[in-house]
């Protein structure tokens, strides 16, 4: 009779799960593999390059260059791959060692197992796709909002504790695969708003978003105001007047600085709208995915009667978007009314070069976690020092080697670009929460300074060998192990 392979617990976070030979657990990152633990990602491991020009890298003995544009002796042992500190009085995985510019430096490198962490995503689109507090769904569940809108770009807040651990079992799950997913720079489609004004939204990081199935193209040169501005002295002597239509400010040639500086003559126009500033206009329409992120798609719908004493037959109207994607020409009748009417090659020219001033339209994620008491036990056995020493600029702190921006105040928050990582370098654990990778690099004194695992210390060379960075074919079939293995905390 053959003897049942038996199991053994695997002790990475909180679920402690127990793990059959050839199997992995629940998060797919860690495995039995004949009665061993192992890890089933590789550690990674990144090349320092050079931020030099190339005259100034190094040169042979005849003063020439050898072509060696990454200058690759530095190693950085990122945490992806590395594995985490839970429990959480263990030391960090891998506390390695090495000389840099002739300073010995230690880098602490822990996967973390953040509950407390998210994702701000920036998408540069005039679109309109939600107010401000507007809840995000995916799969029909809420993982996030809308947030204050910045310069040509929507904001989204995605995840949070709250949403993690603070709803249902679902919504926890359900939010940790889109924030596992988002940060890998894997698409997710989501939904934004209730009923006939809900948007569908499908973000990845780098790539353009898509808007109820429709990919954006451009971010908008500016606002009204300042594409006048910027293209006054191109339009004065081709058209009468310009109104640059625009969700937040609409701006208009005759009566704008820009245009009262060129001797642009007035032209009697009236817009339907809060009047700011000289040639500036509020509220001239409703927020919606029409023309400069309004709800219109006939800009005339915003202007009312024409100054029968000012306006002349024959005026030349210019009305564009912040984009250029929307544009339409008119001349006024003999009753002063816009009549469509064929554009002066110059004219057409105009709008091209304003979308030609267009950046593209990407979406951006940022990861945000905090790091907590836990986590940074595995640095220090006195924690609060690790966050002395970040906040005196001691200790730098990077995220799969992607410089992290450290929030000011209390505790180690920090934000990294996932586009500046590796790829796959996030996982998660059902509790529900996110695993990210986090650095800690400083002086080996410094190390010493604030009571960290100094007896844990391993150089680079002894790390990264030919065996930890190797992935091996695996096991056979669609065991989850087919994907390679790596061994944790192998050396030899």
């Amino acid at each position: 009779m053959r003897e049942k392979p038996e199991k053994i617990r695997c002790d990475a976070c909180p679920v402690m799960c127990y793990i059959a030979d050839g199997k992995s657990g629940a998060c797919d990152r860690y495995a039995n593999h004949d009665g061993e633990l192992v890890r089933l990602d590789p550690l990674t491991v990144i090349e320092g390059g050079s931020d030099k020009l190339v005259p100034f890298l190094a040169t042979d003995e005849a003063g020439d260059w050898d072509g060696d544009i990454i200058k690759g002796q530095r190693r950085f042992v990122t945490a992806v791959g590395a594995g985490t500190t839970y429990p959480d009085y263990k030391p960090a995985p891998f506390i390695v060692s090495q000389q840099v510019e002739g300073v010995d430096m230690v880098t602490v490198v822990t996967e973390g197992i953040f509950s407390y962490c998210g994702a701000k995503v920036k998408i540069d689109t005039d679109r309109h796709i939600g107010n401000e507090c507007d809840i995000v769904r995916v799969s029909g569940e809420p993982v996030g909002h809308v947030t204050t809108t910045e310069y040509g770009s929507k904001m989204l807040s995605l995840g949070g504790v709250e949403h993690l651990t603070g709803g249902s079992k679902k919504e926890g799950r359900v939010t940790c695969d889109a924030l596992m997913a988002l940060c890998n720079r894997e698409p997710v489609e989501m939904v934004i708003g209730e009923g006939d004004h809900a948007v569908s939204v499908v973000i990845e990081a780098g790539r353009p978003p898509i808007i109820d199935g429709e990919e954006e193209r451009l971010m908008r040169v500016g606002c009204g105001s300042a594409a006048i501005g910027m293209f006054a002295k191109q339009w004065h002597e081709i058209v009468d007047e310009v109104v640059v239509v625009d969700d937040h400010i609409t701006g208009v040639l005759s009566e704008h600085q820009a245009g009262q500086v060129l001797g642009v003559r007035p032209t009697g126009i009236r817009i339907k709208g809060r009047r700011s500033t000289p040639g500036r206009y509020f509220q001239v329409a409703e927020p919606g995915r029409g023309w400069g992120g309004t709800d219109i798609n006939d800009p005339l719908t915003i202007l009312g009667e024409w100054k029968k004493d000012v306006a002349w037959p024959g005026l030349r109207l210019f009305m564009v978007s912040t984009t250029g994607e929307q544009w339409a020409y008119f001349e006024l009748d003999e009753t002063l009314v816009p009549q469509p009417a064929q554009a002066p090659a110059a004219v057409k020219a105009s709008a091209e070069r304003i979308a030609e001033n267009c950046e593209p339209s990407v979406a951006s994620v940022l990861f945000m976690g905090g790091a907590g008491g836990s986590l940074r036990a595995g640095v220090t056995e006195n924690p609060v020092r690790l966050t002395r020493s970040v906040r005196a600029a001691l200790t730098s702190v990077s995220c799969g080697g992607a410089e992290a921006y450290v929030w000011p105040g209390g505790g180690i928050t920090v934000m990294a670009d996932v586009m500046e990582m590796p790829s796959n370098s996030f996982g998660y654990v059902p509790t529900p929460a996110i695993v990210a990778p986090i650095e800690f690099t400083m002086r080996v004194s410094d190390y010493a300074d604030l009571g960290g695992h100094v007896e844990e210390i391993r150089r680079v060379e002894s790390v990264v060998t030919d065996r930890v960075r190797k992935v091996g074919p695996g096991l056979a079939g669609h065991d989850p192990m087919a994907r390679g293995h790596y061994r944790w905390g192998d050396e030899s």
